[in-house]
């Protein structure tokens, strides 16, 4: 059998096309390469650009479909509804923000470049939308997803998501014949997606609950059927006039408040890292390199302006409503680059006769760049801010002065709390029954203003902001503690507050035995492990309890002794 009989062979196609992905990505690795750039660089060489190995394109699209379900449905189950609840303002307005500042500007730069107006209307709204799979990828990587700029970009990728189904509705339209008008087509897609949404709300309250307590028996059948949940729900979102992200997120959401929703997740973690490798494979493959040739420098202009216009409009807006620069800059990084919607965009724009060969590979190399560039951008996010953070401070609304009750200095403040999520709300409750006096700290604005409407005292701030004693009372607290779960965040406050020469104690959050022992290396005396600390509480509680039992079982074995009469 020779190696085109070989590649013929599905089964041998894909067994050399996952090899090939290994060792690329353990290249990748070794030179501290992104694994979504090595797989992207896979799809290309086993794509029709250069090695034209792959002949399964049917069905490597479905497997890549089937991983986009799992990934947005393992991020809908995962979801704080709390976090979402604060951030749906900021998401929304910075969403359509976004998608008005690019696509205008992007017409005027098409228009510019000498491009017609409908070709130029389809490049501007092919760079207006960011890829939904890669960065929830990326942030689930670093850990990132449920932090506060992943829980912003997440919800403004959704609000993206939506448009894009809006945008494409319009644009199949224009020069098509259609049975309704696009009006009525944009009404009836809304009242579907309404229908779907009270339907799932039903199942949630009456239906998924019973059912989930049903399956638990069998964790392989509770995991078989949230796959087949997300899939269907993904599958019905297609259907309805919606993209499979939007279906498949809402799968997620309404398994979110079951009890279950730790054990399917880590479940499908594994599951859902292996089928997509086959979107970034699939998404390589389509990238067509010879259509690239001739509209390099205006793909150029276009890439630039991706890259940094999008997050700089992000910035603005995150500015204006009163967020820090390092949430406005890591959230920003999340819309520097173009989606595969894009893709889909341009080859309907193809079909239809709006746009020619040329334009699709301008569009095509715009994402090849920005894909690739923005990988970057996102993995090394915290130390493009270190380099950038001097010129940010434009972004940023003034600081905010200490409050009137902390101008004293004779002021005394048991305990700074820095992180007022769940965990931090836990620790203030607590200081505050045993009668300490303490402030909160916060980066998110929407938890701080929680606080200061229930006469709580709460400071908005950043836990690496460098001017952070002018913000906070630090020589008035002999005691700081963060529950912060980040450990980079967490060693950057420490040698802030070394260098301010704070004398006090210093408690700070490790969320692995890694992370504790990174804190211990920096230095660290006091380390708070809510999972370690929890466990060891239960496990004393329980031992307390077996010793009680064990003295009772034998107390009883006694008395039951004396009461046997003597042979």
């Amino acid at each position: 059998m020779n190696l085109a009989e070989l590649i013929d062979n599905q089964f041998y196609e894909f067994a050399l096309i996952i090899f090939l992905a290994v060792a690329v990505g353990a290249v990748g690795r070794v030179l501290r390469q992104p694994l979504i750039v090595s797989f992207i660089a896979v799809g290309i060489v086993v794509g029709p650009s250069v090695l034209n190995l792959l002949n399964s394109e049917r069905e490597v699209g479905l497997l890549a479909e089937m991983g986009i379900a799992i990934l947005l449905f393992v991020v809908g189950l995962k979801l704080d509804v709390n976090l979402i609840k604060s951030t749906g303002k900021v998401a929304m307005l910075t969403g359509l923000g976004q998608v008005l500042f690019t696509s205008l500007f992007g017409f005027l730069i098409g228009i510019l470049l000498g491009f017609e107006w409908l070709v130029a209307v389809y490049i501007a709204i092919a760079l207006t939308f960011s890829s939904t799979i890669i960065i929830v990828k990326l942030l689930s990587d670093k850990k990132e997803i449920n932090q506060l700029h992943g829980q912003i970009a997440l919800g403004f990728l959704i609000v993206q998501d939506i448009v894009v189904v809006i945008v494409m509705i319009v644009l199949s339209a224009l020069g098509a014949e259609s049975e309704r008008p696009v009006g009525m087509e944009l009404l009836y897609v809304f009242g579907k997606g309404l229908g779907m949404l009270a339907v799932v709300v039903l199942l949630m309250k009456y239906v998924i609950p019973k059912l989930t307590n049903m399956l638990a028996d069998s964790q392989e059948l509770l995991v078989l059927f949230s796959i087949g949940w997300a899939i269907l729900l993904a599958a019905l979102g297609d259907y309805l006039g919606f993209s499979k992200e939007v279906g498949a997120f809402l799968a997620g959401i309404s398994l979110a408040s079951t009890q279950y929703r730790e054990v399917v997740s880590g479940r499908l973690t594994s599951i859902r890292d292996f089928l997509l490798l086959f979107f970034f494979l699939d998404l390589g493959s389509q990238l067509d390199l010879g259509a690239m040739g001739a509209q390099i420098v205006p793909s150029l202009i276009f890439s630039v302006f991706v890259l940094v216009g999008n997050p700089v409009i992000v910035l603005v807006i995150m500015g204006i409503m009163g967020y820090h620069k390092r949430t406005s800059f890591k959230a920003g990084l999340t819309v520097a680059q173009i989606s595969e919607f894009s893709l889909i965009l341009a080859n309907m724009g193809l079909s239809i006769g709006h746009i020619e060969e040329d334009t699709l590979g301008l569009i095509t190399l715009v994402g090849l760049v920005t894909i690739t560039l923005s990988t970057y951008m996102v993995m090394f996010s915290d130390q493009l801010f270190d380099l950038l953070s001097p010129l940010l401070s434009v972004f940023e609304k003034k600081k905010p002065d200490k409050p009137a009750e902390l101008e004293e200095d004779d002021k005394k403040i048991d305990v700074l709390i820095f992180g007022l999520g769940s965990y931090g709300s836990s620790v203030a409750k607590a200081l505050k029954e045993e009668g300490l006096h303490y402030i909160g700290a916060d980066i998110n604005p929407a938890v701080v203003n929680k606080w200061a409407g229930e006469d709580l005292e709460a400071v908005y701030c950043d836990v690496e902001d460098p001017d952070l004693d002018e913000v906070l009372p630090l020589t008035q607290s002999s005691n700081i503690i963060s529950t912060v779960p980040d450990v980079n965040a967490n060693i950057r406050l420490l040698r802030l507050l070394n260098h301010a020469g704070y004398k006090g104690r210093v408690a700070l959050t490790a969320r692995s035995a890694d992370d504790a022992a990174i804190l211990q290396d920096a230095g660290v005396k006091y380390i708070l492990e809510p999972f370690k600390d929890s466990a060891l509480q239960v496990a004393d509680m329980f031992r307390g309890k077996v010793k009680k039992d064990e003295k009772k079982a034998a107390h009883e074995a006694a008395e039951q002794d004396k009461d046997e009469p003597k042979r």
